[in-house]
């Protein structure tokens, strides 16, 4: 596999900014695009260098100190991710602006009312949610082509991956890459597991959900699970144990082996660990 970029990597201008979110990202082929994107996105991978993940964090961090608080952007960004597999080039769109209307939406049942009002005031969330209903009406089937964790990755993003697709470079990523088409079918043996025993109706609903997000794109894309950020919050030593993946998996074999008690005392300790991530966002 070679790459035309990798938004894992931090810019050469300065250091890693955060914050501490996790990505899953789908990359389609141009083949997926109408014209005229399909020959913008050509045009921009030949273009040059395109921006990190730490690019985008940066513009996007920039919208939040301004005066007043820019909660989403006016125009959808212009930019993307991009991959060449197998001479194949890959695009995977910022999205920014719908990205933040959905994240908007997360937010209100993330934090409490008071919080809320001080990083994003009424009045700018109410002109965002006129905005997108009205967006919305026009564009129906929009989908985003990335999605965010804060201080977690949710466990279901661990199904679409092995620990053979692991790559890790202490410092700078850690990530998992597969064919679309092995996502969606390691999604489904597990939908099946899960709907056949008790106790994981949560993670199987979670499967559902994120299964009608994957059916949205070209069956020849790629999906990226991307630690992003927290690979500069987790100790160097934990990210190199780290096997979500793997884990996930064994506890998914026990289930289908029969053995419950060992499926939940896998499931149980990768929950925990996990736990115990995201409550480093209300510990400062």
């Amino acid at each position: 596999m070679t790459e035309s970029s990798d938004p894992l990597l931090p810019s050469a201008r300065s250091a890693p900014a955060v914050p501490y979110a996790s990505y899953l990202r789908v990359y389609e082929p141009l083949a997926a695009f109408t014209e005229p994107e399909r020959t913008r996105w050509a045009d921009y991978a030949r273009s040059g260098p395109t921006p990190t993940a730490q690019d985008e964090l940066r513009r996007s961090l920039a919208d939040l100190v301004r005066v007043p608080v820019v909660g989403v952007p006016d125009d959808e960004s212009a930019d993307a991710f991009t991959a060449e597999v197998d001479g194949v080039l890959l695009v995977c769109p910022w999205g920014t602006r719908l990205r933040g209307w959905l994240a908007l939406e997360e937010l209100v049942d993330q934090f409490p009312g008071p919080v809320l009002d001080a990083a994003l005031p009424p009045e700018v969330r109410l002109r965002a949610a006129q905005e997108y209903e009205r967006w919305r009406a026009r564009n129906p089937e929009a989908r985003p082509w990335i999605r965010t964790g804060v201080w977690q990755i949710p466990l279901r993003w661990f199904v679409l991956v092995e620990d053979c697709e692991r790559e890790y470079v202490p410092g700078v990523r850690l990530r998992y890459r597969t064919p679309m088409v092995q996502a969606r079918r390691r999604l489904a043996r597990a939908l099946r597991t899960l709907r056949a025993a008790e106790g994981y109706a949560t993670l199987a609903d979670g499967l559902v959900e994120v299964g009608g997000w994957l059916e949205e794109f070209h069956p020849k894309s790629m999906v990226e699970l991307d630690y992003g950020g927290l690979v500069h919050a987790l100790p160097a030593g934990r990210l190199a144990e780290d096997r979500s993946a793997g884990d996930l998996a064994a506890g998914l074999a026990a289930l289908r082996a029969g053995d419950g008690t060992g499926a939940a005392e896998v499931y149980g300790g990768l929950a925990e660990r996990w736990r115990e991530v995201r409550e480093r966002l209300f510990a400062n």
